[in-house]
């Protein structure tokens, strides 16, 4: 614990020590992204699911994919995935539900790591310090074992890892097949033991979300000692 607790605030330390490298014209325009993203996500209301439902009604046998669509499209941006993953349980069931969240939350992932790294928002060009650049060196070697872990944990919000991803240097093929595996068992836990029209939430629901953060904790804190011990055996003469 001593040790994850001592690389949480080295990486912090570099963090805002890299801050001043960067230009303040890139860092202002980063940060005005940031607001409005965070401003609509804000502002734009959430359909409901008697809504979707209606929707759902009026769109007929295409409602399936214009659903897909609609959540690929919508969670590429900091909106909350769950209103979505409840939905897919009400308007669905378990059976065809839980394809379409999970294969609708890789691709919006997908689609938002791509769209960080097209716009040049990457840390290697934007900072250079020894502590950030030995973390993303082991990501891009090693980084599925994070972003699986990372999704396994409810608090982390989906849309923050997508972006932190594509900031990183991440392979694109283990990103997404971390990504895929790590919604799966939190997206399943939600279509079947959601109740999304009287928002209560189930014990087991919370059970299950309570055994994925203890897995998903469990081995970033384990990543984090292994890049600990690489570190410590480079550093050895």
């Amino acid at each position: 614990m001593k040790s994850v607790v001592r690389t949480l605030r080295t990486a912090r330390a570099a963090f805002f020590g890299t801050l001043a490298t960067i230009p303040r014209g890139r860092l202002v325009a980063v940060l005005c992204a940031i607001v409005i993203l965070v401003a609509v996500a804000l502002l734009v209301p959430i359909p409901s699911a008697v809504q979707l439902r209606d929707w759902a009604t009026s769109v007929g046998a295409w409602f399936p994919l214009a659903f897909f669509a609609a959540h690929v499209a919508v969670t590429v941006f900091p909106f909350p995935r769950t209103a979505f993953t409840l939905a897919a349980g009400l308007l669905f069931g378990p059976v065809l539900g839980i394809p379409i969240a999970v294969a609708a939350s890789t691709l919006s992932a997908l689609i938002a790591l791509f769209v960080v790294r097209s716009a040049g928002w990457q840390v290697s060009s934007l900072v250079r310090h020894p502590r950030i650049d030995a973390v993303d060196a082991r990501l891009r070697e090693r980084g599925w074992p994070v972003v699986l872990a990372t999704r396994l944990i409810p608090a982390v919000p989906f849309s923050v890892l997508n972006y932190a991803a594509g900031a990183s240097s991440v392979r694109v093929l283990p990103y997404t097949l971390a990504t895929l595996f790590g919604v799966l068992p939190g997206t399943a836990a939600v279509v079947i033991l959601g109740d999304a029209l009287t928002g209560r939430v189930s014990p087991l629901l919370l059970a299950v979300s309570l055994c994925t953060a203890g897995v998903g904790v469990a081995g970033l804190a384990y990543e984090i000692r292994r890049h600990r011990r690489a570190e410590d055996a480079v550093s050895v003469p």
